[in-house]
């Protein structure tokens, strides 16, 4: 029994002496002592006083929060702290902060002057805390050098595979020469063969295996730096060099969503409504949609125009929400290329204009036979700056929009298939041939030649178109309705010409021929002349020389 009360008791008084324990510390009795100032179980000073409303329970627990800030920092020396004097108390500081306050209260409880109290606990602060530097520093070397060994086992094994990976990769890419690598081609052309091509592949190896290993060590060095507290700068340093830049980026791109979405929505309203338009230029085109005074050839380039003006609409529209459009420079440089475009594209635009007032004049059309100066050919292209055409000798040739509206175009087949295109050529006969029998000849020498219009109603006809002092000059007309033979049809009906006339006796004085009959034959080939045929004989006689009478 006697034990049992025994325990009871000792209970009672262990409760009591740990209730007192856990009662908060503004709730202690200072007394002459204070309440303690702890660090790692070493009692540096005692705060006696409040300053202000912080209780000595505030002071002491925000001087301990300081304590364990001042040690995280590498830079920290506790031989570093400072006394400083001001009117109320004497602060003790490190650099710009201040770790405690002595009072005069505090130096009255402690019977000692307010500057040597405050020299004590200076003392007693800078003591335990060397005390507590120095303990830690072998463990921090040591644990400083086993983390720097493991970057560099880390960082060696690292290297070590990605060194094996891309000897993998190599092996592999020469595996896959004639298999996957089969060469670069487009269209036709061979960009790369498969030997070139793997050259080209296994160099990208090996700048890439360099790249990676070049951004490991990159990252490792912050690692490492960060290691050691007086290193810890040049890590933060390494590590802004990259994150500064991508954390502005990133952070750019965000904020340019808006903005990027406007685009987008621009972008595609103009995009849908140029493909509308285009299928309305299309349908045009091939006459299944008709519109009233516009012809189909004009859907293309007009189309064209549209498309061009809208996209420029578009642009102008856009340039705000572009990303430094409102910078100085950004508009420096638009004005400059402005500038150099208005200077430089004064003969461009002239073509251009020529070529718009070409597309709706519509003098030619692809495909048709024309004359342009002294130029004849076919027309191959009409673009915006200049017209191609290919001449009977199939040379290309290349004219601006601007020369072509300068002179004069002559188009051959615009109305050849309706009214036929009237060829025509001039010989020239002496006065001693009837004229009828030249029309007949002409006439049937055209009815002869290839190329030529046989109907009633395209006869070819004959003008007379003058009378020269030796000749008659006689122009033979005739329809064709095939433009593009214009060359061969000319000299098919000359090959009848000669020989409908040598045929028929009659010589053709042209160009500007004169003929003597006094002993002179006719110059007409011999396959034509009969076969008695004899050279007049050759008698001259003087000017006005007359055989007399009896003679």
């Amino acid at each position: 029994m006697n034990s049992i009360l025994s325990l009871i008791i000792g209970c009672v008084f262990t409760f009591s002496a740990y209730a007192q324990s856990a009662q908060p510390a503004d709730s202690v009795a200072l007394g002459k002592g204070g309440l303690p100032v702890v660090y790692k179980k070493d009692t540096l000073f005692f705060v006696h006083s409040k300053i202000g409303p912080y209780k000595p329970a505030d002071r002491v627990n925000t001087i301990n929060r300081r304590i364990t800030s001042f040690m995280k920092d590498a830079e920290f020396e506790p031989d570093s702290l400072f006394m400083l004097d001001s009117e109320m108390s004497t602060d003790i500081w490190w650099r710009d902060r201040v770790l405690f306050s002595v009072t005069d209260l505090d130096a009255k409880t402690e019977n000692m002057s307010r500057r040597a109290l405050a020299q004590k606990e200076l003392d007693a602060t800078k003591a335990a805390l060397n005390k507590e530097l120095k303990s830690k520093s072998i463990k921090s070397i040591l644990l400083q050098a086993g983390l720097t060994v493991l970057v560099l086992i880390v960082i060696y094994f690292l290297i070590k595979y990605i060194n094996k990976l891309f000897v993998f990769t190599r092996k592999w890419l020469i595996n896959a020469k004639g298999r996957i690598l089969k060469g670069i081609r487009f269209k036709g052309y061979e960009f790369l063969d498969t030997d070139r091509e793997l050259k080209v592949a296994l160099f990208l190896n090996n700048i890439l295996r360099w790249l990676v290993i070049i951004i490991v060590l990159y990252l490792a060095l912050p690692i490492l730096f960060s290691i050691f507290p007086w290193t810890r700068g040049w890590a933060e340093k390494l590590f802004g060099y990259v994150l500064d830049p991508l954390t502005n980026v990133l952070s750019s791109i965000f904020n340019y969503i808006p903005n990027l979405f406007t685009i987008g929505v621009i972008y595609f309203v103009t995009r849908y409504a140029v493909q509308f338009i285009e299928f309305l230029a299309g349908e045009i085109e091939k006459g299944s949609l008709v519109i009233s005074g516009f012809y189909p050839d004009w859907a293309k380039p007009t189309f064209g125009i549209i498309k061009v003006l809208m996209y420029a609409f578009m642009f102008i529209v856009i340039f705000p929400y572009l990303p430094g459009s409102d910078s100085p420079v950004f508009q420096g440089v638009s004005v400059f290329l402005g500038v150099l475009f208005s200077l430089g594209s004064s003969t461009a635009i002239s073509n251009m204009v020529a070529g718009l007032v070409i597309t709706y004049m519509r003098p030619f059309k692809i495909g048709d036979r024309i004359k342009i100066g002294d130029l004849t050919g076919d027309v191959l292209e009409k673009s915006v700056l200049v017209t191609r055409i290919r001449t009977i000798k199939n040379e290309d040739i290349t004219i601006p929009n601007a020369t072509v509206l300068s002179g004069h175009t002559i188009n051959y087949t615009t109305s050849a298939k309706e009214l036929g295109l009237i060829l025509h050529t001039t010989v020239t006969i002496g006065y001693d041939v009837p004229w009828q029998k030249v029309h007949d000849l002409l006439i049937r020498s055209a009815s002869d030649a290839d190329g030529l219009i046989k109907s009633e109603d395209k006869k070819p006809f004959v003008l007379q178109t003058s009378l020269d002092d030796f000749y008659v000059a006689y122009q033979l007309n005739a329809y064709t309705d095939q433009p593009g033979k214009m060359s061969l049809t000319y000299s098919n009906l000359h090959q009848q010409i000669q020989d409908k006339f040598a045929e028929a006796g009659v010589e053709i004085m042209s160009p500007h021929f004169g003929a003597i009959r006094d002993g002179n034959a006719v110059n007409i080939p011999s396959d034509y002349l009969p076969k008695d045929y004899k050279a007049p004989a050759f008698n001259v006689g003087g000017l006005g020389d007359k055989e007399k009478p009896g003679n």
